[in-house]
């Protein structure tokens, strides 16, 4: 990359600048489970940030912004390529969405360079947990991506979760990447600052983080031995069936296949003797209780099939857990079509436990996948709402409570799909009262592996920052165990039919940890301490060369 031209921007410059910031969105991808690498790279992550931050010093402020929703781009069309396969609109919307969002995130990170000079490297680092917070606390948040998580094989280096979320780790992976970058640009720029007078003039903060990274590697340390050792309070066999179904296909043909796929595989597992059988996401399509309720035309075969269901459930001699399309009326005292023939019903990405001949509790997702499961925009943008429906995506109703299952002498809770990416889901989950995460997902729709595994990766995190096991079972991938230290075992093989007996630990006698005590305290911090530090930064420097105005 070319440093000598900071006056005056040209076509090579911006060439430089622009390949320099794809290198470092190639690196970060390749570090993260892609095309590239099935497990990626993890240590690749702690250097692909580099280039990003040399750029945002040496650009000018007109490219900045724009360099912000390159990078965006760029990352996550090479990271979520496989988006293709859920429908050709997600692989640009999410993309642009994410591009927009480093929009932001470049200028901010340009104004702290500007106000703090080299000294900004610490207040970068806080930025980039202040971003990954806020990026995936509106409504599109998509936390895939976020940089903590392509360390999940590094055991040791993520026990902290369990303390600050993923955001203390993502201040431990930044900050000495921004550094690197503010001298290394310098170096290249030809200002050849010994090693020894950099480290002299930043003594306090580099002393301060090589503290900070002895004590995570000594708690990660500590941490994983103690896991390693610790014996469960009960366990719990749960047969996790996989029925493998292309979640493109619907209609009561395929219906009826899946269930019949889903009750031999459950059969089968009955001769191993399970405490529980789980099934996955949406397993059993038609509305268990609506069907129970209503038989009407246009719906018989859905309500016979519910029936035999119903049968099927009432003979198992252990509870059954399944996903389902939980549907209600919309007017309680009106019949299930109304006068204009349209249903009288919404419906609800549910899961449904069924036990002692009866549906004794159910969960309805909280958080629904942005623009497919959800859009709560049709007034204000009315254009994408209607392409969107145009494209057949069909909206869930949102459920609202926390929703602590109990069965088999064990209380558990059920995070639906990309539920399992949320720390602060998983951890209101534990402290309303669950000692077990079953995730129910269903991640048949990518047809990648790569979407299933990066998906399972950033589960894992959810075990260390509860401290509670998690049992996943899926479609199709990935049905695995997640111990409380974060290790995915007993993966089941992907995009096939069968079952699996998982022995689940049960930590019930385990105090909460501070995360679950604290949701999400550290991001909370880093978004303060980002807006104060700026603010108070600028009024600083213009106080400053009003004062040297006047002294003019």
């Amino acid at each position: 990359m070319s440093f000598d031209l900071l006056k005056k921007r040209n076509l090579g410059t911006v060439c430089s600048e622009v390949f320099a910031l794809f290198i470092s969105a190639f690196i970060l991808a390749a570090s993260f489970p892609g095309f590239l690498f099935s497990h990626g790279i993890g240590v690749l992550s702690l250097i692909a940030l580099i280039p990003l931050f040399m750029v945002i010093r040496n650009t000018t402020w007109p490219l900045v912004a724009p360099y912000g929703f390159f990078y965006g781009f760029v990352f996550y069309l090479l990271f979520n390529y496989w988006l293709k396969s859920f429908h050709p609109l997600a692989i640009l919307i999410v993309p642009i969405i994410k591009g927009g969002e480093m929009l932001l995130l470049f200028p901010a990170l340009k104004a702290s360079m500007c106000l703090l000079k080299k000294k900004s490297y610490i207040l970068e680092a806080v930025i980039w947990v202040a971003y990954a917070y806020l990026s995936q606390s509106w409504f599109a948040g998509y936390p895939y991506g976020t940089i903590a998580y392509a360390l999940y094989g590094y055991d040791v280096l993520i026990q902290i979760a369990e303390i600050t979320g993923i955001w203390g780790i993502i201040f431990m992976m930044v900050f000495p990447q921004s550094f690197i970058a503010a001298y290394l640009l310098s170096y290249l720029k030809g200002e050849k600052e010994g090693l020894k007078a950099i480290a002299r003039k930043n003594i306090i903060p580099l002393s301060i983080y090589a503290l900070l990274l002895i004590l995570t590697l000594t708690y990660g340390i500590i941490k994983n031995a103690e896991w390693d050792n610790k014996e469960a309070d009960k366990t719990i066999r749960i047969a996790a069936v996989q029925h493998n179904h292309d979640s493109w296909q619907g209609g009561i043909t395929t219906y009826r296949r899946n269930f019949n796929n889903l009750k031999r595989y459950t059969l089968e597992s009955l001769s191993e003797d399970p405490d529980m059988v789980i099934w996955s996401e949406t397993a059993f399509v038609p509305s268990i209780e609506w069907n129970q309720l209503y038989d009407y035309e246009g719906n018989h075969e859905n309500r016979v099939l519910t029936l035999e269901f119903l049968d099927f459930a009432k003979s198992l001699p252990v509870p059954l857990l399944t996903g389902n399309a939980d549907g209600e009326p919309i007017y309680p005292d009106d019949g299930p079509v109304l006068e204009d023939g349209s249903q009288n019903r919404k419906d609800y990405n549910a899961v449904v436990l069924f036990d002692d001949n009866q549906i004794v509790q159910k969960y309805r997702k909280q958080h629904l996948v942005p623009f497919t499961e959800h859009f709560p925009y049709e007034k204000q943008l009315p254009w994408l709402y209607n392409l969107l429906l145009a494209n057949d995506y069909n909206w869930w109703e949102k459920g609202d409570e926390s929703v602590v299952f109990s069965a088999c002498g064990v209380n558990f809770s059920t995070p639906i799909c990309f539920e399992d990416v949320f720390g602060y889901l998983n951890a209101e989950f534990v402290d309303a009262g669950a000692d077990l995460i079953i995730n129910m997902t269903n991640d048949n729709w990518s047809k990648s592996e790569i979407a299933a595994r990066q998906h399972a990766n950033i589960a894992a995190f959810r075990s260390i920052e509860t401290r509670k096991a998690m049992m996943r079972g899926t479609n199709s991938g990935l049905t695995c165990l997640i111990t409380p230290a974060g290790d995915i075992t007993e993966e089941m093989s992907m995009f096939t039919m069968g079952y699996h007996i998982y022995t689940v630990p049960v930590y019930e006698s385990e105090a909460d940890t501070f995360y679950v005590e604290h949701i999400d305290l550290f991001a909370k911090i880093a978004v303060w301490a980002s807006a104060g530090t700026l603010v108070s930064a600028f009024i600083y420097r213009v106080l400053v060369k009003v004062k040297v105005i006047k002294k003019k």
